[in-house]
């Protein structure tokens, strides 16, 4: 785990043949989070199927995407091998159902992708779904609609050993080493607790250093949000479009969030986050000790949605200048401070400061430590901030009546001891 706890900072992409439709069915804009479109307009696996002719992204371009994540200061990139919808991003010898063999681009996009990670130095993780709403042996010809848990497949368990199993070792042996396999769709009726961890060993014997999230588990064990006294067949826990109030205590975790909402492509989602609102997101994850898995849904065409490429370079902007303060942080000492936000490291404080003092006074309270300097993350130069003590715990840093910077200035403190 210990790269993925020095990253905190990564990218998730969910696309596949829902980018087509972008939303809409039949000349109707289809209400919920555009990748469930097949369930949403109750689609029929035939029809469904005929969006593979339609998918053909002449614009993607792995090295771009790799860039862009790169640029933003992701260290790490989750795409979805394979959604519930079943259509799957790669060359795969279990089905046709691919982008090799149903589309007209017949390219393999994982293995281009794999390419671009490897030459920007950015690690590789794969998405996938347990459940499919495509393949005859697990949810699609029982269930009346999709997403139904109370049906079984009396096939399900072949589904699981010969399809899904295989499946994933063509991802880890051809695609790999990976960094992550972050499994979803684990709710279904005849996914059971103990798949789950046969699953996660299954997983460990073909690369005995991949991380594996805890929806390998079974859903109804309340595996998304979880505390240190859950059991759970998995490395990290994934609170999904929120960020727990204190954190997850004892427990590895990662925020998965999209940037308006939803995670495929929709034409008509406008609803974006802010860029203020996104870098002071990843900076309240890191001071409670998680990572940021922030999405883009990219188009029909290949492209990643220009209002994300625009956020995304902000970000990045930002990250160069104060990336110290995100990397390899743990959670805050301080616990819940006015101000903003407090990441940490040995020896060392950044005060995530949102809320800039116009008086020019930082109050730290709970800081027993002596301060041996303090200054701004964004001077080059490091010269000193003024800092004095009241009382036992609390220290007041003298910083600039004007705010350095209006989204989150880093000022650091450097500490002796603990």
């Amino acid at each position: 785990m210990n790269w993925w706890r020095e990253v905190r900072f990564g990218m998730f992409i969910h696309w596949g043949l829902y980018a087509v439709p972008a939303g809409e069915w039949k000349g109707k804009q289809i209400s919920g989070i555009g990748e469930w479109i097949m369930e949403r307009a109750d689609i029929s696996v035939s029809e469904y199927e005929q969006l593979a002719k339609q998918f053909n992204p002449v614009k993607f371009d792995a090295d771009q995407w790799a860039r862009i994540a790169k640029n933003a200061g992701m260290k790490y990139i989750v795409i979805t091998s394979k959604h519930h919808d079943g259509f799957c991003l790669w060359d795969s010898k279990f089905t046709d159902y691919d982008v090799m063999d149903a589309t007209p681009f017949k390219r393999d996009i994982l293995a281009e992708l794999a390419r671009a990670c490897k030459k920007h130095g950015i690690r590789l993780c794969f998405y996938h779904s347990i459940m499919d709403w495509h393949h005859p042996d697990a949810q699609a010809p029982f269930y009346p609609k999709y997403n139904d848990t109370k049906q079984s497949n009396p096939n399900f368990d072949r589904y699981v050993e010969y399809y899904l199993k295989g499946q994933l070792k063509e991802l880890v042996r051809d695609y790999g080493p990976l960094g992550i396999l972050w499994f979803d769709g684990e709710w279904v009726r005849d996914w059971t607790r103990e798949m789950g961890w046969d699953m996660f060993d299954y997983v460990l014997s073909l690369q005995p250093d991949i991380i594996v999230n805890n929806r390998v588990g079974n859903g109804r064990q309340g595996m998304r949000g979880l505390s240190a006294s859950d059991e759970f067949a998995g490395d990290y826990g994934t609170p999904e479009q929120q960020i727990p109030a204190k954190g997850l205590p004892g427990v590895d975790w990662e925020s998965c969030m999209t940037m308006n909402d939803t995670w495929g492509y929709k034409s008509y989602d406008h609803n974006w986050k802010s860029t203020e609102d996104l870098l002071r997101k990843l900076a309240d994850i890191a001071s409670k000790g998680g990572n940021f898995l922030l999405n883009v849904g990219p188009t029909a065409e290949g492209l990643i949605p220009g209002p994300s490429v625009e956020r995304l370079a902000a970000m990045g902007e930002w990250m160069k200048v104060n990336g110290e303060s995100i990397y390899g942080t743990t959670a805050s000492p301080l616990g819940e401070v006015p101000w903003g936000r407090c990441t940490a490291k040995p020896g060392k404080l950044y005060l995530h400061v949102f809320n800039w003092p116009l008086d020019g006074t930082l109050e730290v309270a709970g800081l027993k430590n002596k301060v041996a300097k303090a200054y701004l993350l964004a001077d080059k130069k490091r010269a000193g901030l003024t800092v004095r003590r009241e009382g036992q715990d609390k220290v007041v840093v003298t910083v600039p009546k004007q705010t350095p910077d209006k989204i989150n200035t880093v000022v650091v403190l450097e500490i002796k001891d603990k």
